[in-house]
């Protein structure tokens, strides 16, 4: 067997279509961000404070997205985040987004066994949450050991399961508001004006520092949308498929956690005890099920906490599908040892998917330290992470265009163009550098080390190794007139065979 055929044996296989795509990306950002993390948000901004942070990372979110979408669409290529910053910015930086985001991801997968053994405890208190950290880690190996079509269908009807629950609460929510249901208190929207003393007023509790301190979390619920990029690899029409994915996608998550946070900070006073806090040890249930649960339905919150663990699963699916993604590819490109670049001959980086399960298993430790301190400190690393991909898919972007230009191409000839393009671009690089340095700020008002680490920690991490392996490979910063602008080679056989049909 020749090399090219060993090549071409060992890729990606194209399993993926349309549907596939947009409820990975969808599945993908509705986990523990919707179902637990909102509760602590509403807490530390109020409801008024939390419906602005999210409100302003969608917007990030959505000009990150189509910047992504333009790129996906023309470069179609495994461990896409990664790519783009090797061809576009700096092999340096492409190194340390792609360790920085398969570690992210991985983290990912932690803080989702962690809120999965949260979850049980609301029917089985006082189990060890180890143990339900290892079942759970064995479902998501075995879903993400098939092949990438039977995870897509996997993916799409966990997340399709999630989507109908989402919109059924929201209505339910809804009719308990405005009083056709009960709510286990008056309706109205009295919640939005309670008095915290000291800490500040509903519906803005801590002002624009509360605001600030809650866009990490923010994040971390909108982390995974750019799995669409990720995944266009793996999609059998990345051309069509990647920007009709990219949209829809965007506008049903904005109404989803706006709306969801409308609801549950209507329904639940900022003051709740319950809702998710570091400083728990013991955490009772997501704000889904204290909502039913304070209606006097307990069968429906029963209902509803099972739902949401299928859902918290899901979004653990599809992180440990794009830390395993990316670990392979750079494998494949020499950022990783080569023994993780293997597929098997349904198309699954086993190697990779296993390598990031042992980082998963750091969710184990949640019995020592307590779920609430692990899951905070879980989010908080996976929300870093996934910031800085952000960013550098939005320098990828902005550089991108300059080089396509500089090399004589016309706009005319890319399939999807940002329509936001620079200013979005532009936007999102300056916020994301102001979330990762400035949305933990309240460490430093109480400084300990293990905050510190878990909030901060990535930064310093990540620039060192920029640095050293610039030093070692002596890379430079890609100039636009080097760049490859090429396609990649199985879209590129595709469009001569398609332009030959023509």
């Amino acid at each position: 067997m020749d090399e090219k055929q060993k090549k071409k044996d060992n890729q990606l296989k194209r399993g993926l279509n349309r549907r596939h795509l947009q409820m990975i990306a969808i599945g993908g950002s509705i986990g523990t961000g919707l179902f637990l993390a909102m509760g602590g948000t509403i807490r530390s901004a109020g409801p008024g404070g939390a419906m602005v942070g999210y409100a302003i990372m969608g917007i990030i979110v959505y000009c990150m997205m189509t910047a992504l979408g333009e790129l996906a669409t023309e470069y179609p290529v495994p461990g896409a985040f990664t790519a783009y910053a090797n061809r576009f910015i700096d092999p340096a930086w492409g190194f340390t987004n792609g360790w920085s985001y398969w570690f992210g991801s991985s983290m990912t997968v932690a803080a989702e066994l962690i809120a999965g053994s949260i979850i049980v405890k609301y029917w089985f208190p006082g189990t060890s949450s180890a143990l339900w950290a290892a079942l759970f880690l064995a479902v998501l190996l075995a879903l993400n050991l098939f092949s990438v079509k039977g995870f897509g269908e996997a993916e799409f009807w966990f997340a399709g399961i999630k989507v109908v629950v989402t919109v059924i609460f929201l209505i339910v929510g809804v009719l308990m508001i405005i009083g056709i249901m009960h709510s286990g208190e008056d309706a109205g929207f009295h919640n939005w004006t309670l008095d915290a003393g000291a800490d500040g007023k509903a519906p803005f509790l801590h002002g624009f520092g509360g605001i600030v301190g809650i866009l990490l979390v923010a994040a971390f619920s909108f982390s995974n949308t750019e799995l669409v990029g990720l995944s266009a690899a793996e999609s059998a029409n990345p051309k069509e498929d990647v920007p009709k994915s990219i949209h829809s996608v965007f506008w049903r998550l904005m109404i989803f956690y706006l709306g969801t946070i409308f609801v549950v900070a209507t329904l639940i006073p900022f003051t709740e005890p319950s809702l998710l806090t570091a400083s728990e040890d013991n955490v009772a249930a997501s704000p889904f099920t204290i909502i039913f649960r304070n209606a006097g339905l307990a069968a429906a919150a029963s209902l509803m906490n099972a739902v949401i663990l299928t859902s918290v699963l899901s979004c653990g699916n599809s992180s440990m599908y794009a830390a395993s993604r990316t670990m392979q590819h750079m494998a494949e490109s020499g950022d990783a040892p080569k023994f993780f670049a293997k597929i098997s001959k349904n198309g699954v980086p086993v190697r990779s998917v296993l390598l990031t399960a042992i980082i998963a298993a750091t969710a184990f430790i949640a019995s020592m330290i307590g779920d609430g301190v692990a899951y905070t400190a879980a989010y908080y690393l996976c929300g870093i992470a996934g910031v800085y991909n952000w960013l550098t898919i939005s320098v990828a972007h902005y550089r991108f265009r300059k080089g396509w230009i500089k090399q004589g191409h016309s706009l005319d000839e890319l399939e999807y163009k940002s329509p936001f393009y620079p200013w979005g671009s532009w936007l999102c690089i300056i916020v994301c550098i102001v979330v990762c340095f400035g949305a933990n700020w309240q460490v430093f008002t109480d400084f300990n080390w293990f905050d510190f680490l878990t909030c901060y920690g990535i930064i310093p991490i990540s620039i060192a190794m920029f640095f050293i392996y610039k030093k070692k490979r002596k890379t430079k910063w890609v100039a636009y007139e080097d760049m490859d602008l090429s396609q990649p080679e199985d879209m590129a056989e595709a469009r001569k065979h398609m332009s030959g049909m023509e």
